[in-house]
């Protein structure tokens, strides 16, 4: 039918999820230490698939600076490319969410075998690691941007406070603060996304544990994912529909589903590319064709986009890594925003306010030309992201992991 499983029939599978016994695969799949987990090779076609989530968050704000449909690119570029490009910025967080699911699970399961032995500390720590250094220094350096009332990123209407602000963003509400404020300036505005994926973290170990069976947290998930245009459609608010824990944690979920079904049904090569066909054809569908789909399918339209994601991280993940599947050609550089998008998502707003006050004072405001800008500014917020990479988020998460971790 297309599929191989990690074990000499698929009885066996089903006792796995039953029975949660992955250590009693004879010929199953192995179980790998901590060091050789993290020294694997990344994967490029999902790291490309990153990179285009934060190229569409990127793009989605230069678009608000430089409305690119009243620019000359509308004249000789297909109207929708150019709103599928420039306004899915919320589609682009939508596929990270599902991509953060399916990865952190699919290196839970490689480390440890099963959800349920995960070590909470090793777990809890390791997203400390990588997250605290870089939001503790953001909201440092937005604190004093404000104080020093720098234009864009100061707070200035009378229902938000600095405290406020950061007291949100600190204690994961961010999204929560926004609904019930207004936006906040767009360099705080970003870490919206991160109060629920990490709410969501907070609360997946512990899920995993209590629920044991791997049978069992897969139908969790699976409905906890398909509840999603329910979650949406009964929200009134845009913005709290927009940015509320509920729907956002609902994709995180389908990444982790997807990731638990990886583990046990292998495509074959074949099934691999129809999963990335039908994949990739349903996340263009849900960019693309929102102005034709949504009457039909309402809310379900995100679902679409989320299972869709989904189902092509499977083909590129078990492609990739079952029958040596490699990534287009030419995207190198869309791998490297893949790479860095927790750094890049985090500092893009910098660079697009910089960008954006130069280009005005230099050339006024013309927005016939306004699609000029679009490539440079898309590249030059690569250049932040780079260094805190390099010199900042990356040291200090193996120094963390080292001392908080026997073994990093």
């Amino acid at each position: 039918w297309g599929f191989s499983f990690q074990h000499p029939n698929y009885a066996g599978a089903i006792l796995e999820l039953m029975y949660d016994r992955p250590t009693e695969r004879p010929n199953g799949v192995r179980l790998l230490s901590r060091k050789t987990v993290q020294t694997q090779a990344r994967n490029p076609g999902i790291d490309s698939l990153r990179g285009l989530s934060i190229v569409l968050v990127v793009l989605f704000h230069v678009k608000i600076r430089f409305p690119i449909l009243k620019s000359d690119a509308a004249d000789w570029l297909p109207q929708r490319l150019l709103r599928a490009l420039t306004e899915s910025g919320f589609a682009g967080v939508t596929i990270f969410f599902v991509i953060s699911g399916y990865l952190i699970t699919k290196h839970t399961l490689r480390r440890h075998g099963a959800l349920a032995k995960m070590d909470l500390r090793g777990f809890y720590v390791r997203r400390a690691a990588r997250i605290l250094p870089f939001l503790l220094l953001l909201v440092a350096v937005l604190s004093a941007l404000h104080s020093l009332g720098v234009p864009k990123f100061t707070i200035d209407t009378t229902r938000q406070s600095l405290g406020g602000a950061v007291f949100s963003a600190l204690f994961l509400h961010l999204n929560w603060y926004e609904a019930t404020t207004g936006y906040l300036p767009g360099a705080w505005d970003v870490m919206w996304s991160l109060s629920i994926e990490e709410v969501f973290y907070l609360g997946f170990p512990i899920a995993c544990v209590v629920l044991r069976k791997p049978w069992l947290l897969a139908l969790g998930f699976l409905a906890f994912a398909l509840s999603l245009p329910s979650l949406r459609a009964s929200i009134d608010d845009w913005m709290w529909m927009s940015k509320a824990y509920l729907p956002g944690m609902a994709s995180i979920a389908m990444g982790v589903f997807a990731a638990q079904v990886a583990q046990v049904f292998r495509p074959r090569k074949w099934l691999c590319y129809g999963f990335m066909l039908f994949g990739g054809l349903g996340v263009s569908a849900a960019l693309g064709g929102v102005d034709i789909l949504w009457p039909h399918l309402g809310h379900s339209l995100v679902l679409l986009q989320t299972a869709s994601t989904a189902l092509l991280l499977i083909g590129l993940d078990v492609g990739h890594q079952d029958h040596n599947i490699y990534a287009l050609p030419g995207l190198g550089w869309l791998r490297s925003f893949g790479r860095l998008s927790y750094e890049i998502y985090l500092t893009h707003m910098f660079v697009v306010f910089g960008a954006h006050g130069l280009i005005l004072m230099l050339f006024g405001k013309s927005e016939a030309v306004g699609w000029v800008w679009y490539i440079p500014i898309l590249l030059l917020s690569w250049v932040p992201g780079y260094l805190i990479s390099r010199y900042y988020t990356v040291p200090t998460d193996q120094w963390l992991r080292k001392r908080w971790l026997k073994t990093a």
